[in-house]
């Protein structure tokens, strides 16, 4: 299996990077082929200035990030919760990456070609607040819009969810629990 972990969380040395060093590490024990984006690192401009009525030109981290998701057969993208939602730069990198001829072609108003069916993808999404509560009181906004409004539109399915929460207030123990649940997901390529 083909795996391309996206970390969405612009700064690696928090829990989302532990949790991501976690999956790649089970991954590499079940013999996945793995490849790496954390979006912190990468050099992009995260505005789409005109919208789609002039596409800007790619930077080659995002001409890498295309070649890595058309690589990819299972996509991974763990990232915390902000406000409901993902943090802006993994806003910015879906708006620049995820274009039209790239991710889907418009055949009319009402119909779309999905160009990137065949792959499958995990959310690792970490947040404050209890998921159970998350999803009760909010209705998990930031997951419905990466996993159907996003990932659905452009073919990836199925797309499977891992919520961690709250993780500002769990103990040592906890995490670590966590991270093994993650590394085990890794090691099943799931």
């Amino acid at each position: 299996m083909r795996i391309l972990i996206i970390l969405g969380h612009p700064d690696s040395e928090t829990y989302c990077g532990a949790l991501e060093q976690a999956y790649a590490r089970g991954a590499d024990m079940s013999g996945a082929e793995v490849r790496r984006l954390n979006l912190g690192e990468l050099d992009f401009d995260p505005l789409l200035h005109h919208g789609y009525k002039e596409i800007q030109p790619l930077e080659p981290d995002l001409v890498y990030a295309q070649e890595a998701i058309r690589w990819a057969e299972h996509l991974v993208i763990i990232y915390p919760t902000w406000w409901g939602d993902m943090p802006a730069v993994m806003k910015g990198f879906f708006d620049r990456i995820l274009l039209p001829g790239f991710a889907f072609k418009m055949i009319s108003a009402w119909r779309w070609r999905k160009l990137l069916k065949g792959r499958s993808a995990r959310l690792i999404v970490t947040m404050d607040t209890p998921p159970l509560l998350h999803g009760l009181l909010y209705g998990s906004p930031g997951i419905r819009l990466v996993k159907d409004a996003i990932l659905g539109f452009c073919g990836v399915s199925p797309v499977r969810v891992s919520t961690f929460g709250p993780v500002r207030h769990s103990t040592e123990e906890r995490r670590a629990r966590w991270l093994a649940e993650v590394e085990a997901l890794g090691r099943r390529q799931r």
